[in-house]
C-alpha cells in the first residue's frame, strides 16, 4: 500500500476520504475481515501440565515397582506409599515453578487502542477500536495509540514512536507521497501508521489497510503463537539421564529377577514374591528419586540469587541455559545504549567538547533550548522528559550548560515540518525581536546569508562519520515584530551546530570485554541506521578484524542455507524487522550455538521466544517482550547479562557435582544388592541376604542423599570460570570423565557397604549386617559430599566454607541416627540399635572413602603435573 497514491489506496479499498464508509457495509466487512483483535491461542489446563510431569522414563519406573509390590504383597504398603508421595510431589513442584500462563498475546492486546476516531457517513464518531474494518477512515493526533496499520491520507507535523515495533529511537516524521523504492524496510514507510504505535506530535487522517492479526503487530503476535518452547539444554540432558538410568534399571531389575527365580530358585512358586520384591528392591536403588527434586531446588536458589543480580528468571532451566550461551544477540536501543538522545559537541566556529565551553557558546545552547517545544520536569523526584527526544536533548544541554532561559518571551512560530525540516520561533528580547530557526544542516545552509560554509561542512563531515545526529542553528533580528511565515527561515545569520547520540551505557565495553574472554561473541542487532549502529558498534568493541555490519535488505536477499553459512561475518544488522531477528538466533542455533537475545521492544518479542535465552529489559522493557522473555533484567544492565552467564556456569558445575554425588550413590545400592545375591546364590558367605530393605533405598535416596546435595548445589562458582570457553550445546552430560568418576566412585560406595554389611553377617546376624550396611551406606554418601564438593584436597581452609553443606552434613548424621535408635520409628525402618563397636565399625568404613579419593586426588595431581 505505501508504493500506491493515497487515492488509489482508498479507492482500492472502496472507501470516501472524506465521508468515510457507509455504516450499511460495516457488517458486511466485518463479517469478512472478522474483530480488530488479536487471536488467542489454546492453553494447557494445570491438570494437562500436572500429567505431563509424570511423562518421565524414571518417574514411569518408580510407579511400575510400587504398583507392584502392592500387588505381590500388600502389606508391604510403606514402600509403595513413600514413592507415591515423592513422585506426586515432584509432580506438583514442577507445575509450581514450571506453569505460566502464555500472557504475551495478552499483553499486545493491553497495547492496543481501546477506541480511536473514526469518520463513517460523513460524521466524526469515537468506536471501540475493535470494531474498526479495513477501509475505515481513522483520526489521529498527539498523545494517540494508533488502532490499526493504516495508509496516511493527511499528515500534518506528525510525528509517531514506533520505537517498539521498530527498534528506533526516534520519532519518525510521516509524509502522504507514495514511496517507490523496490525494497522499504519497515521503519522507512514513512506514509503508513502501524498498530500499537505513539503519536507524539501533529495530527493525521489515514485509511485503515490491515487489522487484527494482518497488522505488523498482528504478525508479530503470530510469530509467538507460532514458536514452540525449545526444551533448554539442562532439560535435554537431564532426559538423557533419566533414559540411560532408566532402560539400565529396567535391564538389572529384569535380569536380576530372572537370575533369582528362574536359576537360584528353580522357578519355585514360593519364592516368586521374594524374586519381585528383590526386583522393586533394585528399582529403587537404581533410580536416584531426589534428583529432580535437587535439581529444581539448586536452580531455585540460582534464581534467588540472580534476583540479587537485578536478574529475575521466570523460567528455572533457564538459569543453566545461560551458563553455556557462546552468542548474545543484543539490541542497540536502551539495552547497549541508553535511549537517550544526549548533546556530545557543539560547533562555535570549532568543534567543542561540551567539558571545554566557554562564555561565548551560552548564547548557541541558550537559542537551540528556546528553539524547542520539550521540557524536562522533575515530578515527585523523577525526572520526566517530554516532548521530542532530540528537543529534550537540547533542553539538557542548557540545564546543564547554558544559563536560565525564562526572559524569552515566545510571540511566534513555524512549526517543524518534515518537508522544510526546520523549525522557528520568534522571542521578544529588550526591544529587539528575533527569530530562531534549527534544522537540519543540509537546508539551513542554504538558507544563509553568505555566509563561508566550507569550515561549517568540514565539521559537519565529521561529526556524521562518527554517527552524531547533526542540528544546526540560524538568526535574524528584526526592531519590530516581523510576519510569522517562511521568509523568516531565509537569509539566516549562522550560529553553530550542535552534534548528538544515544550514547553507550558506560559499564557496557567492560561487559563486551569479559565475555569475550569467556568466549560469548555479542552481535548487535537494531532498527536504527548502519552508520549510527557500525559508530556504536566499534566504540563497544563488538565488531572485531574481518567482521562487518549488514543491511536488512541484503538479509533478506539471503538465503537461509547462505545466511547460515555466512553468519559468522556479521557482528551488527541494521534496519532489522521482527521476522530478522528470528532468522538470525535461528542461523546460530543452526551452529549449534546457545543463543541469548536481549530486547525491550515488541518487535524484539518473538527472537526472544525463540532463542535459547531471551532476557527482556526490566524498565524500558514492553509488556510483549516481558512475557515472551525466560528472563528479565530489573536494571535493564547488558552487565546484568554477564553476570548472569557466571552464575549459570557455577550453577551447571553444581548440578554435575549433585548428579555425580546422588548416581555415585544409586550405583553403590545396585552392587551391594547384586554383589550379596551373587555371594548368596554360591554360598561364600553363610547368612547372606538381601542386604537392604526399598524402604532403606528410599530414605537414602530421598533423606541422607538429598541434604548433602542441595548444600552442593550452594556451592559459589570457582575463580576463573570465566576464562573458560562455553561448553558445547551438544556436549553429553557425562563429558570431562563424569561418567567414568560417577562409575568408580559407585563401586567404592556399593564395596564399602557390603564389607561392612559381610562383617556384621560374619560376627552376628543379618539384622544387625542390615542396619550395619544401611549406616554405612549414608554415612559414606555424607563424608563423601566433601570430596565431591572441590577437585581439591578436603585437607585445605575452603573444606568447611560452605555453611549450607556443612548444617546438611550434621542433620543427615542426626536422622539417620534416629531411624537407627528411636523405638518405633527403627520399627518402620526395619533397623536395630547397633552398640558403641557395631557403629564404629560402620562409620569406619564410611570413612574410608575420604581416604581412597585423597590418594586417588593426589595421584592425579602428579600426573597432570608430569604432563
Amino acid at each position: 500500500m505505501y508504493k500506491k497514491q493515497s487515492s488509489e489506496v482508498v479507492s482500492e479499498l472502496n472507501s470516501n476520504a472524506k465521508n468515510g464508509l457507509n455504516t450499511n457495509d460495516i457488517s458486511a466487512l466485518q463479517q469478512k475481515y472478522g474483530k480488530n483483535q488479536l487471536e488467542e491461542h489454546k492453553k494447557e489446563t494445570l491438570l494437562v501440565k500436572f500429567f505431563k510431569e509424570f511423562a518421565d522414563v524414571l518417574i514411569i519406573i518408580l510407579l511400575i515397582a510400587a504398583v507392584v509390590s502392592l500387588i505381590v504383597d500388600i502389606h508391604e504398603w510403606v514402600d509403595a506409599v513413600v514413592i507415591f508421595v515423592v513422585v506426586i510431589l515432584n509432580a506438583v513442584l514442577g507445575v509450581i515453578q514450571e506453569a505460566r500462563a502464555e500472557k504475551s498475546l495478552e499483553a499486545l492486546k493491553k497495547m492496543s487502542s481501546p477506541e480511536c476516531k473514526v469518520i463513517r457517513n460523513g460524521v466524526t464518531d469515537k468506536i471501540p477500536s475493535s470494531e474498526l474494518v479495513i477501509g475505515d477512515i481513522i483520526l489521529i493526533e498527539a498523545g494517540d495509540f494508533i488502532p490499526a496499520d493504516a495508509r496516511l491520507i493527511d499528515a500534518v507535523n506528525l510525528q509517531v514512536d514506533e520505537s517498539a515495533l521498530t527498534g528506533e529511537s526516534l520519532p519518525v516524521s510521516k509524509i502522504t507521497d507514495a514511496i517507490t523504492s523496490e525494497t522499504t524496510a519497515l521503519g522507512d514507510r514513512k506514509n503508513m501508521v502501524f498498530s500499537s504505535t505513539f503519536v507524539t506530535n501533529g495530527r493525521g487522517k489515514a485509511v485503515v489497510t490491515a487489522i487484527g492479526m494482518k497488522t505488523e503487530i498482528g504478525k508479530i503476535a503470530g510469530m509467538l503463537g507460532a514458536q514452540k518452547n525449545e526444551p533448554t539444554p539442562l532439560q535435554n540432558k537431564l532426559t538423557q539421564v533419566g533414559k540411560v538410568i532408566g532402560i539400565i534399571s529396567i535391564f538389572i531389575c529384569l535380569g536380576v529377577f530372572a537370575l533369582d527365580f528362574f536359576l537360584l530358585n528353580g522357578m519355585q512358586s514360593s519364592h516368586l514374591v521374594q524374586s519381585f520384591k528383590l526386583a522393586v528392591a533394585l528399582a529403587v536403588a537404581a533410580i536416584p528419586e531426589g534428583l529432580a527434586t535437587v535439581v529444581t531446588i539448586v536452580l531455585a536458589i540460582g534464581v534467588n540469587k540472580m534476583v540479587k543480580e537485578n536478574a529475575i528468571v521466570k523460567k528455572l532451566p533457564a538459569v543453566e541455559t545461560l551458563g553455556s550461551t557462546s552468542i548474545v544477540c543484543s539490541d542497540k536501543t536502551g539495552t547497549l545504549t541508553q535511549n537517550k538522545m544526549t548533546v556530545l559537541e557543539v560547533y562555535n566556529q570549532k568543534c567543542k567538547l561540551l567539558s571545554d565551553l566557554s562564555e561565548e557558546d551560552y548564547t548557541l545552547i541558550n537559542y537551540f533550548s528556546i528553539c524547542c517545544d520539550a521540557k524536562i520536569e522533575i515530578i515527585d523526584g523523577v525526572e520526566k522528559r517530554i516532548g521530542d527526544p532530540t528537543e529534550t536533548a537540547l533542553v539538557e544541554l542548557n540545564n546543564k550548560y547554558g544559563t536560565d532561559i525564562s526572559w524569552a518571551e515566545r510571540v511566534g512560530e513555524i512549526p517543524f515540518d518534515s518537508d522544510r525540516k526546520l523549525m522557528t520561533v520568534v522571542i521578544k528580547k529588550d526591544d529587539k525581536y528575533i527569530s530562531i530557526t534549527k534544522g537540519a544542516p543540509d537546508v539551513l545552509l542554504k538558507r544563509l546569508n553568505n555566509a563561508e560554509v566550507s569550515d561549517i561542512l568540514v565539521a559537519i563531515k565529521n561529526m556524521s562519520e562518527r554517527a552524531l545526529r547533526v542540528l544546526a542553528l540560524g538568526i535574524k533580528v528584526f526592531d519590530e515584530m516581523p510576519t510569522v511565515d517562511e521568509t523568516l527561515e531565509n537569509n539566516l545569520e549562522f550560529v553553530g551546530l550542535v552534534g548528538m547520540i544515544d550514547p553507550p551505557r558506560p559499564e557496557v565495553m567492560d561487559a563486551i570485554k569479559v565475555a569475550k574472554r569467556a568466549g560469548v561473541r555479542t552481535i548487535m542487532i537494531t532498527g536504527d541506521n548502519i552508520i549510527t549502529a557500525t559508530a556504536i558498534a566499534k566504540q563497544l568493541g563488538i565488531i572485531d578484524e574481518g567482521q562487518r555490519a549488514l543491511l536488512s535488505d541484503e538479509l533478506d536477499a539471503m538465503s537461509d542455507d547462505e545466511l547460515r553459512s555466512r553468519i559468522e561475518e556479521f557482528s551488527v544488522y541494521a534496519r532489522v524487522a521482527p521476522k530478522d531477528k528470528v532468522r538470525i538466533v535461528e542461523a546460530w542455533q543452526s551452529k549449534g550455538k546457545v543463543v541469548a537475545m536481549t530486547g525491550d521492544g515488541v518487535n524484539d518479542s518473538p527472537a526472544l521466544k525463540k532463542a535459547d535465552i531471551g532476557c527482556a529489559m526490566g524498565i524500558t522493557g514492553t509488556d510483549v517482550s516481558k512475557e515472551a522473555a525466560d528472563m528479565i533484567l530489573t536494571d535493564d544492565n547488558f552487565t546484568t547479562i554477564i553476570k548472569s552467564v557466571k552464575q549459570g556456569r557455577g550453577i551447571y558445575a553444581n548440578i554435575r557435582k549433585c548428579v555425580k554425588y546422588l548416581l555415585s550413590s544409586n550405583i553403590g545400592e545396585v552392587l551391594v544388592i547384586l554383589l550379596a545375591e551373587v555371594i548368596a546364590a554360591f554360598g561364600l558367605v553363610k547368612g547372606m541376604a538381601i542386604p537392604l530393605a526399598s524402604i532403606h533405598l528410599l530414605w537414602i535416596n530421598l533423606v541422607t542423599d538429598s541434604l548433602p546435595a542441595f548444600g552442593l548445589g550452594m556451592e559459589k562458582p570457582e575463580d576463573g570460570v570465566m576464562l573458560e570457553k562455553p561448553r558445547p550445546k551438544n556436549e553429553n552430560f557425562f563429558a570431562q570423565r563424569l561418567g567414568l568418576h560417577i562409575a568408580l566412585e559407585g563401586v567404592m560406595v556399593g564395596l564399602l557397604t557390603l564389607g561392612s554389611y559381610i562383617v556384621g553377617v560374619i560376627y552376628f546376624d543379618h539384622g544387625v549386617a542390615s542396619t550395619m550396611a544401611f549406616v554405612t551406606l549414608a554415612f559414606t554418601q555424607l563424608f563423601h559430599s566433601y570430596n565431591v564438593k572441590s577437585e581439591r584436597s578436603v585437607v585445605s581452609k575452603s573444606t568447611l566454607d560452605n555453611k549450607f553443606l556443612n548444617l546438611a552434613f550434621v542433620l543427615g548424621v542426626v536422622m539417620q541416627l534416629s531411624v537407627v535408635y528411636i523405638p518405633g520409628i527403627n520399627t518402620i525402618f526395619q533397623t536395630q540399635s547397633l552398640n558403641g563397636y557395631q557403629l564404629l565399625i560402620s562409620v569406619g568404613f564410611a570413612f574410608s572413602i575420604i581416604v581412597i579419593m585423597e590418594v586417588y586426588k593426589l595421584i592425579a595431581k602428579l600426573i597432570s603435573k608430569n604432563k
